[in-house]
């Protein structure tokens, strides 16, 4: 049985994993770089250690420097959050390897998932609707990509294999532009991932970006907790989420669900997992799955009323997962903000001291976030310092209760994203449900 956990990562979701260690009785490890001594979980955990410098190279994706501060505390297991070395097959490996136990899914899965080629070919056997594109991976023959874009027809879009976070991608809208482009994104590729596999997908003129929690617990049991619309974006980067996803009707949201769920019964998946699409015309095209806790999976825990990390917690303790589909039922809808310390204009990151931080309340309000007033925000890491939480009855009091949360959120000091959100909220396409994933950057350019 697990007794303690060391937490290898920061910020909010290390603390919002320490609270669900605490609700399970299990002692907590916080590891942190020289410039977090004074984050929040650091001075609630158990035991706090130091892993090194600044540099998240140094310190957070510092896998022996991980390993040893968990021997060193008896730690039992390792809850990686997300980003950082979350969905790093080695590290996960590694960890197995070393005695402890990976919170989240064998190391085997997260290599599969983690290229996107591999996901593609493993989503098709299972029966996953994915986007029409190349079978499998570009070969050094430019007249084969070519006679591949002609079939699918342009625009397409060229991708890195082991691409992530909106980086390995270029859309070719004409012929003249694809041996550029293949070019171009093979040596990001290369320098980004270390891989520099590529394929070709039609690129999607108007799409949402709709996604599907899913839970298994590695012994072929899995549930689906409906899905979420991430549409919201800038540079590929979520900036509102939501759940459930406007406009999709209950028959629809049951298929696709249980379809991402028998596709994690066949894998054996182990662990909380996402399945992302994009969603148009009424069709959903998978495009790659995330083997790990989400930083939305607060609105899906609002709409169930289910902890998820204390799930994947139990799951890791090799506790079957006793749910069954027809138990998990969503009420209401929920949407989350992502506060970032960014300038509102340029959005460059604005780290530095916070003089006063009041987070909102009231009924069905919920804040994740490390900060405090006095704290400072280094400029080493993502700029992520909060995430707002509203629930409704319906959309339309979700997006209202959130309004009025954002007019009591007092972050005084540095510069924030807060204002984005209430052009977003205000717009009344957007409370029409009428986006896609290029909606808001459209509204940025003509603003």
């Amino acid at each position: 049985m697990i007794q303690k956990v060391l937490i290898a990562n920061r910020g909010e979701i290390a603390l919002r994993i320490l609270r669900a260690c605490k609700l399970l009785k299990i002692k907590t490890v916080a590891v942190y770089s020289e410039a977090d001594k004074d984050l929040m979980h650091v001075l609630l955990a158990d035991e706090a250690i130091c892993i090194g410098p600044s540099s998240s190279t140094e310190s957070y994706l510092n896998t022996p420097a991980i390993l040893t501060a968990a021997d060193m505390s008896g730690a039992d297991a390792i809850h990686p959050g997300y980003g950082f070395l979350s969905e790093n097959a080695e590290f996960a490996k590694q960890v197995e390897d070393s005695g402890f136990v990976f919170i989240g899914p064998h190391h085997r899965t997260i290599q599969d998932m983690g290229d996107k080629i591999s996901a593609i070919k493993l989503m098709k056997a299972a029966g996953v609707p994915c986007v029409p594109g190349s079978e499998g991976e570009l070969t050094s023959d430019l007249s084969q990509s070519h006679t591949i874009a002609k079939k699918l027809g342009y625009p397409v879009l060229i991708k890195a294999s082991g691409g992530g976070g909106g980086r390995g991608m270029r859309v070719v809208h004409q012929a003249s532009e694809l041996e550029d482009a293949i070019q171009t994104t093979k040596q990001e590729a290369t320098a980004a991932f270390n891989n520099p596999a590529l394929y070709m997908e039609k690129f999607l003129e108007k799409p949402r970006h709709i996604e599907f929690q899913v839970l298994g617990d590695g012994k072929g049991h899995a549930i689906h907790l409906f899905e979420r619309d991430c549409s919201m974006q800038r540079k590929h980067q979520k900036v509102i989420e939501e759940a459930t996803a406007p406009g999709i009707d209950e028959k629809t949201r049951a298929q696709m669900g249980e379809i991402c769920a028998n596709a994690c019964k066949k894998m054996h998946y182990r662990g909380a997992g996402t399945f992302e699409f994009l969603y148009q015309d009424d069709q959903f095209y998978f495009i790659e799955m995330n083997t790990r806790i989400q930083v939305e999976h607060p609105v899906t825990e609002m709409i169930t009323g289910l902890d998820l990390v204390k799930l994947q917690l139990q799951i890791a303790n090799e506790q079957p997962l006793k749910l069954e589909q027809k138990q998990v039922q969503h009420h209401g809808h929920a949407i989350e903000c992502r506060i970032n310390a960014e300038d509102p204009k340029t959005f460059c990151p604005s780290p530095g001291n916070i003089k006063l931080y009041h987070p909102p309340g009231g009924a069905n309000v919920r804040v994740d976030s490390h900060i405090y007033s006095g704290y400072t925000v280094p400029h080493h890491y993502d700029s992520m310092i909060a995430k707002i939480i509203c629930y409704g009855t319906d959309r339309a009091s979700a997006i209202s209760r959130m309004q009025h949360a954002l007019d009591e959120l007092i972050i005084d000091g540095i510069k924030t994203n807060v204002d984005l959100h209430r052009r977003i909220l205000a717009e009344p396409n957007f409370q029409s449900g009428e986006f896609s994933i290029h909606t808001l950057e459209q509204w940025l350019k003509s603003a």
